[in-house]
């Protein structure tokens, strides 16, 4: 690489004497400070500060021109140097790495399919019926990751389900567990086990309170029929009379009086 390409011939020189004019505008400046601000002077202070942002305006546009005059050379080279050295070696380095990244991707995606049938063949060989997926072990298969360690991640994720699943045949609840680690608490043995356990807690103390409020019920509807019982008149009974009357009336009234003395349970001869 030729690195005279790039060279600057020539400083720009920037002559400027501010230091000759500070002490004058320091004192117009410390003048208008000194003045003071009143109802009567007000109008003195305005037009004194316009005066010096008029003046400092005026300095501001110079320092701008020096700025572009000394800039103007560098925008033009940088432009040069975009089209000439930035541009040829950015698009280059896009093309080269989608390249890499084709190239990449594919020995990820042959790696990633051998794990994955390493998986499904150790998975079938546990014996899980449980809907397990390549997927739901997470592994990173990476370019640096060796096949071993993949494939010993897959085991060891298979194997951790296996004695989840024997934990869970041994609980109490163990359906319920089951379908809890098959679902919210997916894979997660401790959550699933804790969840139906206290679900069950819950149950038992909610049937423990009904109980106790039931019979806290039944307690207080003994005592109040204790206390009717004891409030109650004492039942006379009366004697039994005999009445004996003659009836006249058609057969259709007879008929309704004979039913009325029945269904009232009357003691009665025909």
């Amino acid at each position: 690489m030729n690195k005279e390409i790039i060279v600057v011939e020539q400083l720009p020189v920037i002559v400027e004497k501010l230091q000759t004019i500070k002490a004058d505008v320091t004192q117009r400046v410390n003048e208008a400070m000194e003045l003071v601000c009143t109802e009567d002077t007000v109008q003195i202070v305005k037009s004194k500060r316009a005066e010096l942002n008029k003046e400092f305006k005026e300095w501001e546009e110079k320092r701008k021109d020096v700025k572009n005059a000394v800039m103007s050379p560098y925008n033009q080279f940088e432009a040069s140097y975009k089209e000439c050295i930035t541009d040829v070696f950015k698009n280059a380095d896009s093309e080269l790495k989608q390249k890499i990244d084709t190239v990449e991707n594919e020995l990820k995606e042959n790696k990633r399919a051998e794990v994955r049938a390493y998986f499904d063949e150790y998975l079938v060989s546990k014996n899980i019926t449980m809907p397990l997926t390549f997927e739901s072990a997470n592994i990173n298969v990476t370019l640096s990751a060796s096949l071993k360690s993949l494939k010993e991640q897959a085991k060891t994720f298979i194997d951790r389900v296996c004695d989840d699943l024997n934990l869970i045949e041994s609980q109490e609840y163990k359906d319920e567990i089951y379908h809890e680690y098959n679902g919210a608490c997916f894979l997660n043995v401790s959550g699933a086990i804790t969840t139906v356990v206290n679900r069950h807690k819950a149950i038992e103390e909610a049937k423990k309170a009904e109980a106790e409020r039931m019979a806290k019920a039944q307690a207080v509807a003994a005592a109040v029929e204790k206390v009717d019982e004891v409030l109650a008149p004492p039942t006379v009974e009366e004697p039994t009379l005999t009445v004996k009357f003659t009836v006249r009336g058609t057969k259709t009234k007879l008929r309704e009086l004979k039913e009325f003395l029945q269904n009232n349970n009357y003691d009665f001869e025909a």
